[in-house]
């Protein structure tokens, strides 16, 4: 099935969806993104996904181009070509296409805007019965982490070298401490206690991360926001990574050493009911809460 894309205004089949070879998203990795997870064919958390858009456009000095609801209006749209399925919904803004490759911001220039949908299926219940590794390399990006930036370039080599080693994610330490994951947010459980590293220029505010937040709170578990240093990996009982498309995975193992016992804990469990939970009222009652 052909799914149309959205590009600057128009609803196009993606084959005549193109913009300039001057796009300064092409030439300069000059934009930011957002990907957001679909249940039923329900937004998962879309104020916040805009929110975090729009955080990200203003720290590289892009006025927003669209409104909440306008960008409602075009995922509506998108969505509704698989109508009830589960999907993964993609976002950009680049800078917009001027007439030179000139490394100064133009003044007169208007962004490229893209937004497209495809089916996401559930994440591998492998995953979810053996859990994943990881393995903890230097974090060698800029000190803007924060910024939900197309520039992943720094992101993509981690990951590959977390494949080299036969792992599937990089836990990226910088002066010591580990602040996420090349491609996800980092919690850890100690002593029953769920810890995240607190929000920074150094990390991602993940959505997904926050919903576990609130999570713990309703559940009365315990947690934190504070750091965690690379030598708190390895005494941790448990681990997991988040994001939009991994949802809440364990790490059962750190550097070719297991975490705990080496499966799924117990709190893991617990919060991946939690969260299936949520989706589930998404579903039926339209609000994840």
């Amino acid at each position: 099935m052909s799914l149309n894309i959205y590009l600057n205004g128009e609803y196009l089949p993606k084959e005549q969806a193109t913009i300039s070879v001057f796009d300064r998203g092409f030439l300069f990795g000059d934009g930011v993104y957002e990907v957001i997870p679909v249940y039923a064919g329900k937004l998962f958390r879309f104020d916040q996904h805009i929110e975090r858009l729009n955080n990200s456009l203003a720290a590289i000095l892009i006025k927003p181009p669209l409104l909440l609801e306008e960008w409602r209006g075009i995922a509506e749209q998108l969505t509704a070509q698989l109508p009830g399925r589960d999907q993964s919904l993609y976002l950009q803004v680049t800078r917009g296409s001027g007439h030179d490759r000139e490394h100064a911001i133009p003044r007169d220039i208007e962004p490229n805007l893209l937004a497209m949908t495809r089916l996401q299926g559930s994440p591998d219940e492998k995953i979810k019965s053996h859990g994943v590794s990881v393995v903890t390399l230097d974090d060698d990006r800029w000190k803007h982490c924060n910024i939900k930036a197309i520039t992943l370039l720094p992101n993509l080599l981690a990951k590959h070298r977390a494949k080299q080693e036969h792992a599937d994610e990089a836990i990226l330490i910088r002066d010591g401490k580990a602040h996420e994951g090349a491609a996800s947010n980092l919690f850890m459980v100690k002593d029953g206690l769920l810890i995240t590293p607190p929000k920074s220029d150094m990390l991602l505010p993940g959505i997904t991360r926050d919903l576990v937040l609130e999570l713990a709170r309703h559940s009365g578990t315990a947690h934190c926001e504070a750091d965690i240093h690379a030598d708190d990996l390895e005494e941790a009982d448990e681990i997991w990574i988040t994001s939009s498309s991994k949802e809440i995975a364990p790490v059962i193992s750190l550097n070719g050493n297991p975490v705990g016992d080496g499966q799924p804990g117990p709190i893991w469990k617990n919060f991946n009911a939690l969260f299936d939970a949520c989706k589930e009222r998404l579903r039926i009652e339209g609000e994840c809460r």
